[in-house]
């Protein structure tokens, strides 16, 4: 699903205004070409110098048909166009006032407009500076008419009127100017806001672990996403009819469509796709649009699984304190039993198993009640090449190995983040575990606990590795699970509760075969909990 095209940007309002100004200029230039050259315009005005009025109107109709062709393809900024063009204007005017007479009314009237669409397009001191000069060519014209023909000269409170009308058009102009910019600033963010908006839902669907289709009324599929092309069997995009890409789907929407009341069941909508449970809204009165989400099925019982899991957890913690009191008092009668001068040996031999089986129901309390009590983790940064030699050197001490073999290889610092309890407790799991099962028949057992140092950018890796018989593949594959154990004095919760401590670090708990023989349990720990390289300079810091 590709993000739509965004469009393309218009003319900014600044050019559209001077487009128009532009096209004005030109009426301007033909209403006087038809005063100077047509015989009406001694109808019009009274012109005393025609000639440079012609000429006057002959370069301002080239100036006017320069600046409208500027407007398309010249790369000035259109306030310095609007700027040259109302100079001309001006010039225009004051030239048109000394060459005719009687004009000043209609041509002021004229350059109103002018005046105006300047104060649009140009700052503020501008716009006030130009319709001062147009206000200047007014009032000169008049004060100079009244000097020399005071018989067409108009009043004087008429130029003032028109001065003031200048300057107020301005101010109003630019005060427009600057609320239409400011609305246009505004309406820009916001497109921008949407269309950001967009983006982000149309990742998010895409990115949606739920399948999510998009059909009209004649059952053409409009959007798919990821997930849904994956639950569908991965259809060709060319095929859009949804009967084409799953007919049991089409068949579902259609019953649904009808109002059959038929809740729709689980189904299988590709080969090899897992089975999913479809759900169906309408996305308008009309019936042409219908939202389908696909959730696979799998999610569900795994939700469900865990919500199992959780429940069985707290319910065994509560039999397991339970059982802590009566286990106590077995266990202490058997030592007193143990105590007898005179006891025959096969009630020896049953005291011994009694204690056996004593001992390994409280190690089995004891790990239902640690997975019920564990705290969250609190990661930290801890060299683990320097973890695992301390580990190894404090299990040394606590534990006679004999003959037994184990020792830590690491080939230089390596800094993740983890808990260095739950990391301590889940070594002791596997290191247990390797010195006990990880040992050929009448050999010693040799563990290495061992840091792998990844390149840059690459997860860390902490294994523990013996030289035993291995798993085998059948078994390897259940050694996770609660309870499951292949040795009678195994509680079967040593690899879960490693498994669920890794979890709850960011890491992860897999087994791994080791050629010739043997076993591995590798933690790896994620990317984005790795802090830092080896290199720990300031402008070394590798933050992943």
């Amino acid at each position: 699903m590709a993000p739509a095209p965004r469009k393309s940007p218009g003319p900014s309002p600044q050019r559209r205004e001077l487009y128009f100004f532009n096209l004005y200029r030109m009426l301007e230039a033909a209403l006087l070409a038809l005063v100077a050259f047509s015989p009406a315009g001694e109808y019009l005005l009274q012109i005393r110098q025609p000639a440079l009025l012609q000429s006057v109107v002959v370069l301002y109709t080239v100036a006017a048909i320069t600046l409208l062709v500027a407007g398309y393809r010249s790369e000035l900024p259109p306030s310095r166009q609007a700027a040259i063009g109302l100079g001309i204007d001006i010039a225009v005017a004051a030239a048109v006032f000394s060459t005719t007479s009687g004009s000043q009314g209609g041509v002021a009237l004229l350059l109103l407009f002018n005046v105006g669409a300047g104060a649009l397009i140009l700052s503020q001191r501008l716009g006030l500076g130009f319709a001062l000069a147009a206000c200047l060519v007014v009032l000169l014209d008049s004060l100079w008419l009244r000097t020399v023909d005071i018989a067409n000269a108009r009043p004087l409170a008429e130029s003032v009127m028109f001065s003031v009308t200048y300057l107020a058009t301005a101010v109003l102009c630019e005060l427009l100017s600057r609320q239409v910019l400011e609305s246009q600033a505004l309406a820009e963010q916001r497109g921008e806001e949407l269309a950001n908006q967009a983006e982000i839902n149309e990742l998010v669907i895409r990115r949606m672990r739920t399948g999510i289709l998009v059909v009209d009324g004649e059952h053409r599929v409009k959007v798919c996403n990821e997930a849904a092309w994956g639950l569908l069997g991965k259809p060709s995009p060319d095929r859009r009819q949804l009967a084409d890409i799953a007919m049991s789907l089409h068949r579902a929407l259609l019953a649904w469509r009808q109002g059959r009341g038929e809740t729709p069941k689980a189904m299988t909508l590709g080969e090899g796709a897992p089975e999913v449970l479809p759900r169906f809204v309408s996305l308008s009165l009309t019936d042409n649009l219908f939202l389908i989400f696909l959730d696979d099925s799998r999610l569900y019982s795994d939700r469900a699984e865990e919500l199992t899991l959780a429940t069985l957890g707290r319910l065994s913690a509560s039999i397991a304190h339970e059982i802590r009191n009566p286990l106590a008092a077995i266990m202490y009668s058997v030592q007193l039993l143990e105590e007898t001068a005179q006891l025959p040996e096969a009630d020896q031999r049953l005291l011994e198993i009694i204690h056996t089986q004593c001992q390994r129901m409280n190690g089995i309390v004891q790990d239902i009640l640690g997975l019920a009590r564990r705290e969250r983790s609190q990661p930290e940064s801890i060299d683990i090449s320097q973890f695992a030699r301390r580990f190894v050197d404090e299990y040394r001490a606590s534990h006679p190995l004999e003959t037994d073999v184990l020792q830590a290889v690491s080939e230089r610092s390596v800094l993740a983040m983890a808990d260095p309890r739950h990391l301590h407790q889940v070594l002791t799991i596997l290191v247990q575990n390797a010195l006990t099962y990880g040992r050929l028949p009448g050999e010693p057992a040799k563990v290495t606990v061992s840091v792998r140092s990844a390149p840059p950018g690459a997860p860390p890796e902490l294994n523990v590795i013996d030289r035993g018989p291995g798993i085998p593949a059948p078994v390897a594959a259940q050694i996770f699970t609660p309870f499951y154990t292949t040795s009678e004095h195994g509680t079967g919760l040593g690899l879960y509760i490693a498994q669920q401590l890794c979890e709850a670090n960011q890491c992860s708990l897999s087994y791994q075969p080791v050629p010739g023989g043997g076993s591995c349990f590798r933690i790896i720990l994620p990317p984005g909990m790795t802090l830092m390289q080896h290199d720990t300079s300031p402008d070394r810091l590798n933050l992943a």
